[in-house]
């Protein structure tokens, strides 16, 4: 089965699995879903995350990304909100100086430029604009 948007996917059960509670969840790899575990990993929305590799023997036929979801002491999850804006049917460009903020930067924009994908801070910083991916709360 192949995938379209392996970015909403990845995004989409990452938020399905903060919704039931579940302690960890297997993502389909790519280098732009990697990048962005990465940033949520620097940001503190989940703990770690691990790249398996593709391993018939263990019925694993695609690398895939391992991620072990962060709750606060309450149980409640660390990450509110996640939603995919730059979209396959409508892509969405920002300039340096359009960089967005989520919720006056207690949330993360991923912008993906020319160097890389940034957190809207180091966009900022760097002054880089770029594809507008996601933001996250």
């Amino acid at each position: 089965m192949s995938i379209t948007d392996p970015i909403s996917d990845a995004i989409t059960k990452i938020r399905n699995a903060y919704r039931a509670q579940h302690m960890n969840v297997r993502v389909n790899h790519c280098n732009l879903v990697e990048s962005i575990v990465r940033i949520l990993d620097s940001e503190n929305f989940i703990n770690s995350f691990e790249t398996v590799e593709r391993n018939t023997a263990k019925k694993i036929m695609r690398k895939q990304i391992y991620i072990n979801l962060r709750y606060t002491n309450a149980g409640e999850p660390v990450l509110r909100g996640i939603e995919r804006i730059s979209k396959p049917g409508r892509r969405v460009y920002v300039g340096s100086a359009e960089v967005p903020s989520v919720y006056n930067n207690i949330g993360v924009a991923i912008i993906s430029t020319n160097r890389g994908v940034l957190p809207d801070r180091e966009a900022r910083k760097q002054t880089l604009g770029g594809e507008y991916v996601c933001k996250v709360w």
